[in-house]
């Protein structure tokens, strides 16, 4: 159990938390959620003791193992296998002092703890874990120094997931992610028998992987049962309730002091004025609960230009004369909201470089209408940003010729302010950084604006208005994300980048998500438990399929129910305080042991359900 009591602290005059307490129960994965800047990251820091609070105190158990993503892979000649394999410490212990060893009881303790550990399945963990941050065979042989940063990011979070450490920080960990690695991750964490405190502004991760969400308010923590979009909901009612409250105190403070302007004077109503001024005195003000405003987000609307902006007939492209997309007959118009589906490295990129003008066709026709203008957005530019220079300077460069006035008018509406606009970019947090790229790629009025995971380092509010922004944007989009909230709330198509080719994807974001799933467990079970093979007289019956997903639904709803009565009883402090440790222990067991059954019902729904639709279309052609 994670106990935080009477929290205190402050960084370079800035008071992040002021009497903040929560108590974590042991194997819960909490959600941490609060603007940028509001002590998210510090709270981590606290927590594995790199920093210490000016007031009270952070309690974790002595012989918890804490394990966090620090930093990407270190670039070596360790394979990525080695790699994650080393995150066990005790395991290469014993590994190391199994090959010294002498004494036959030391050698017999030795592979006995080994076999505790499950030292024999570990090199197939850590290979399934790859595998679903998107390495496959071949790469995770291959030596970390071969990879970018990124993907070594990737394979320092694999290492952590694989060491399974008893109190699990995860900053982020969908920002160097693709979509396909996001889905997987979310299983992941949803099943993690430990427990895990993920700060992150994904809402689907927030919604599927999570337990509760612990919310940073104004120096204080709140902690809240469900995933994110239950605790939106709460917490948008108890805003609006608050502010109800404080108008209704208003209108009756005002109703009251009217009266007693209106009688104070005359000799028959004085005693009635007196008592309502009394009465204006003891009404104890309502303060109505505030959050800061979120700067909106907003791009100039293009000019008109003749359909079709984009198309491109028999188009192929690639690099140094190797194609990684071929066949391709795509139209872009300039209302078109389109996402790129597919793993990374099936040639998202390579399209999104092309559209932009960036990439010339191998082979194919293309046509661009006349004046067509293409703003980009990636995340890698934000490495591209001069330091040392502040926006206004960025701005300065692209505009030579505009007044001073015009400039920092242009930052205004995006959100910088005069103050703000004059910060070196190297002083800027992340959020701040992609404000300003947006802003810096959509200042000509595109007509396409082509945007590659623009919602890493924004928070939920700049999220969403980032969707209110291209909801009203009049150009075309194209749009890479991991973020499948952005994809279902502004996409109305979707292409699939994948074996050299691209198609329009039928179904929608949910679908292709519930597809990746299918197809991994299905994977995983062929691995694992080959099945015997099927007699040519047995045919798949679909009504005693359908009843048996009907089956599951019900015993998935009634597990759901389980937790959630559960997770009542153990929500507030009494129940700790109150139990007894055994209870306390056997409670949590049952409620680590009921989530690990709701991931496993849901896993079987899921390839059910596939394989009924799979039937069913095979019916209908």
């Amino acid at each position: 159990m994670l106990i935080i009591r009477d929290l205190s602290f402050r960084i370079e005059g800035k008071l992040l938390f002021s009497e903040a307490g929560a108590i974590i129960p042991a194997g819960h994965k909490i959600g941490i959620v609060g603007r940028n800047g509001s002590g998210k990251t510090s709270l981590f820091k606290l927590i594995k003791g790199d920093w210490h609070p000016e007031g009270g105190s952070i309690s974790v158990p002595s012989h918890y193992r804490i394990g966090s993503v620090e930093q990407e892979a270190p670039a070596t000649e360790h394979s990525l296998l080695e790699t994650v394999l080393a995150a066990d410490e005790e395991r290469a212990a014993l590994l190391a002092e199994a090959e010294t060893a002498e004494a036959a009881d030391g050698i017999s303790y030795i592979h006995q703890r080994l076999a505790d550990i499950q030292s024999h399945s570990a090199e197939a963990r850590a290979a399934t874990i790859l595998h679903g941050l998107g390495f496959d065979k071949t790469a995770q042989m291959q030596p970390c120094h071969e990879f970018s940063g990124g993907w070594r990011m990737r394979v320092a979070l694999a290492a952590i997931l694989f060491a399974a450490p008893d109190l699990l920080l995860l900053d982020e960990p969908t920002n160097y992610l693709d979509l396909e690695g996001a889905v997987w991750l979310e299983q992941f964490l949803a099943r993690y028998s430990h427990t895990a405190l993920i700060i992150s502004h994904d809402r689907q991760l927030l919604n599927r992987s999570v337990d509760s969400i612990l919310y940073l308010s104004e120096g204080r923590l709140s902690l809240h049962s469900g995933g994110y979009d239950q605790f939106d909901a709460e917490r948008k009612a108890r805003l609006a309730n608050s502010l109800s409250a404080q108008r209704k105190q208003d209108a009756q403070r005002a109703h009251i002091q009217s009266f007693i302007d209106r009688f104070r004077a005359k000799a028959t109503k004085a005693r009635q004025a007196q008592s309502r001024l009394k009465m204006l005195e003891r009404l104890q003000p309502v303060q109505a609960i505030s959050e800061e405003r979120v700067a909106p987000i907003s791009f100039p609307q293009p000019d008109e230009i003749s359909p079709p902006v984009l198309q491109i007939e028999g188009g192929q492209l690639g690099y140094q004369d190797k194609a990684v997309l071929s066949g391709l007959n795509l139209r872009l118009d300039g209302d078109d909201r389109i996402a790129l589906l597919g793993a990374n490295g099936e040639g998202k990129s390579t399209l999104s470089k092309w559209i932009a003008g960036r990439l010339q066709l191998m082979a194919g026709q293309e046509r661009r209408a006349r004046k067509l203008k293409v703003g980009y957005f990636a995340q890698h530019q934000m490495d591209e940003l001069r330091s040392e220079d502040s926006a206004f300077d960025h701005l300065r460069r692209a505009y030579p010729d505009l007044p001073d006035s015009q400039l920092r008018s242009k930052l205004g509406t995006a959100g910088f302010s005069a103050e703000l606009a004059d910060v070196a970019t190297g002083r800027l947090s992340g959020g701040q950084k992609a404000r300003l790229l947006l802003f810096l790629a959509t200042l000509d009025a595109p007509h396409i604006l082509i945007l590659d995971e623009p919602t890493n380092h924004l928070d939920i509010e700049s999220r969403d208005a980032l969707v209110m922004a291209l909801n009203s944007y009049q150009g075309a989009v194209i749009l890479v994300s991991h973020d499948m909230h952005l994809v279902q709330t502004v996409a109305d198509r979707l292409w699939l980048v994948k074996d050299g080719r691209v198609t329009d994807y039928d179904g929608d974001i949910a679908s292709y998500s519930a597809a990746i799933l299918a197809t991994r467990t299905q994977k995983k079970q062929d691995k694992d438990r080959p099945k015997p093979q099927k007699q040519a007289s047995e045919r798949f019956n679909l009504a005693r399929a359908e009843k048996a997903l009907r089956k599951l639904e019900d015993k998935l709803q009634e597990t759901e129910q389980k937790k959630a009565d559960l997770e009542a009883e153990m929500a507030s402090a009494e129940f700790y305080e109150k139990k007894e440790r055994a209870v306390i222990d056997q409670k949590t067991a049952l409620l680590a042991e009921i989530t690990a059954a709701i991931n496993e019902l849901e896993s079987e729904w899921l390839e059910r359900s596939s394989e009924i639709e799979d039937h069913r279309s095979q019916r209908q052609s």
